[in-house]
């Protein structure tokens, strides 16, 4: 059986009080006692509960994380940051997959909520109105990673998609490339997919280069199978292009493997960018040129976002900056 807050008292000859206040580093024992409880503890190998310790203080010592999908490396780099910083800093993390299905991220809001988590990270995906009443129910810090919202008040970090699309785009651009591609992932998509084509788009109309919609191949979302099934369809639909700006590196990738079953020769019939650089696109053949995002720093951030807001300091959204990562996957034609 293992031993309680009773236990500890008894053997150290103190009442349960005073053994809560040495638990919870609060006033009103001296050091001799402090040194009575800790032996007592040891000795019996108490291990405090966390929630009942956060009845006490308001503090569990828990960050709850919100993901769509745990199994990609977007977002084992993303948790690398966050679990990092939360450690560093005393705290552990709770990973919740939510599958983007909006009844089992509200089951895992209130899961969350029941385990007192003192913040939530809310990664990669839309907060609807439904979520945003779920975190104000749990009167919580909440920081959002690679989405933001205009309707509701949260703090934020990310990348400017927009700005990190026109970033690749104008790269094709400027190794010399005029008739340019691209495959979207979901164009409905608040950020990564209107940004994304956004910039793509303005990177091509301030070239003077010729635009219209079928130069953009939409995905449901930014897989590899996204990648292998639409490069076809897009170079049917325009065989003239030198040159394809993925809006992810699964799908970048995907549409190499399907180049190479076209027997079209990357990059020398055919250039490809990706967007992330994800550890996958120095290992592909040839190795992907691509814009990378500081996914590990936005993890770090966010749980720093999260205890700031905590201690409640003034918190204000961040924009990283995105990088251009040079490979051998683009052709310079000029």
């Amino acid at each position: 059986m293992n031993p309680t807050i009773q236990d500890v008292a008894k053997a150290a000859n103190v009442s349960i009080a005073t053994v809560s206040r040495v638990l919870n580093n609060q006033p009103g024992f001296s050091e001799k006692t402090r040194i009575k409880v800790l032996e007592a503890i040891e000795e019996l190998g108490y291990q405090p509960n966390a929630i009942a310790r956060g009845l006490v203080n308001r503090n569990t010592g828990t960050i709850g994380v919100l993901f769509p999908s745990v199994s990609g490396m977007l977002s084992a780099e993303v948790l690398h940051g966050i679990e990092a910083r939360a450690h560093e800093q005393g705290y552990s993390v709770i990973v919740c997959n939510t599958a983007a299905d909006p009844e089992k991220t509200l089951r895992y809001i209130q899961l969350l909520s029941e385990k007192r988590v003192d913040g939530l990270v809310f990664v990669s995906e839309e907060v609807t109105e439904d979520y945003y009443k779920a975190f104000q129910r749990m009167g919580v810090p909440v920081a959002l990673v690679l989405t933001q919202s205009y309707k509701y008040p949260l703090p934020y970090v990310k990348v400017d998609d927009s700005h990190a699309a026109y970033t690749a785009t104008r790269y094709l651009i400027d190794s010399g490339h005029k008739h340019i591609g691209m495959i979207s992932g979901n164009p409905t998509e608040l950020m990564a997919g209107m940004g994304r084509i956004e910039g793509f788009k303005r990177a091509l109309l301030e070239a003077g280069l010729p635009y219209s919609d079928s130069l953009v191949e939409t995905s449901t979302s930014f897989t590899y199978e996204n990648g292998v099934e639409n490069f076809p369809k897009l170079m049917e639909r325009h065989p003239e292009i030198t040159a394809v700006f993925a809006a992810s590196d699964e799908i970048a990738i995907g549409a190499i493997a399907a180049a190479y079953k076209m027997d079209i020769q990357i990059p020398e019939d055919v250039s490809i960018i990706g967007y992330d650089n994800l550890k996958h696109a120095e290992m592909s053949i040839p190795p992907l040129t691509t814009v990378a995002q500081p996914f590990q720093r936005m993890g770090e951030k966010a749980i720093e976002m999260v205890l700031a807001m905590k201690q409640e300091k003034n918190t204000e959204s961040s924009i990283l900056s995105h990088e251009l990562v040079e490979r051998d996957s683009v052709k310079k034609i000029n």
